[in-house]
């Protein structure tokens, strides 16, 4: 299944997967910087959503349908998840939106929803606070304004946001935000000397997003 998104240059198709579930609402998943949705990462950890009850929606940015390795302009992103939104809602129009992203999946999800996207919340699989030691060059100026529900699942070892002190008082900052931590967990929730398939470990997420999304 193809997505069409409105981009300045004109429409570009993505690749989407879709999973319907059975009431729980709809948890759209964007990929990281380095790899698309495909990624067993993402699989996994849409597979244990639609366990519990939730449809999902995967999909490509357009730099990767393209075929291309390093992110386009933010303005494609953006226009990506208006798309992706829009159609989910018009698949289940009753039914609550949460928005999810590997890295910079959720960062330009919360970029979208800072300026104007609706979704019920928003959940950051290890959200890049920083680029990996420069934690002077936050990318955080425009949380404080997101008024829908952030989680933030994060590992403790995780480069993009050491000090974990300095997301701690990013999120003390935003209006509705908590973080969930992921003892020893790196930016892809690996954790040192424990080694399990990525499918495993995004998996092993989707009971955290089930109680965030269930508390709201």
């Amino acid at each position: 299944m193809t997505l069409t998104v409105a981009l300045p240059r004109g429409a570009v198709e993505v690749t989407t997967a879709w999973t319907p579930g059975d009431g729980r609402g709809a948890v759209i998943v964007a990929h990281g910087a380095g790899a698309g949705m495909e990624h067993p990462f993402l699989v996994g950890f849409t597979e244990a959503l639609n366990t519990v009850g939730f449809s999902t929606l995967r999909f490509n940015f357009p730099y990767r349908e393209q075929g291309r390795r390093m992110p386009g302009p933010a303005a494609h992103a953006i226009a990506t998840w208006h798309a992706a939104v829009a159609h989910v809602r018009g698949r289940e129009p009753a039914g609550p939106v949460w928005a999810a992203g590997k890295s910079y999946g959720g960062r330009m999800a919360s970029m979208a929803v800072a300026e104007g996207l609706e979704v019920d919340g928003l959940i950051y699989l290890g959200y890049p606070l920083h680029p990996p030691g420069s934690p002077e060059k936050l990318r955080a100026a425009h949380l404080p304004a997101i008024a829908a529900p952030q989680l933030f699942v994060e590992g403790t070892a995780d480069p993009f946001v050491q000090p974990v002190s300095q997301l701690e008082e990013v999120v003390a900052t935003c209006q509705d935000a908590r973080i969930e931590w992921v003892e020893g967990g790196g930016h892809s929730f690996e954790v040192k000397g424990a080694k399990r398939p990525a499918d495993e470990v995004g998996a092993s997420l989707a009971p955290i997003v089930d109680a965030f999304t269930a508390s709201r």
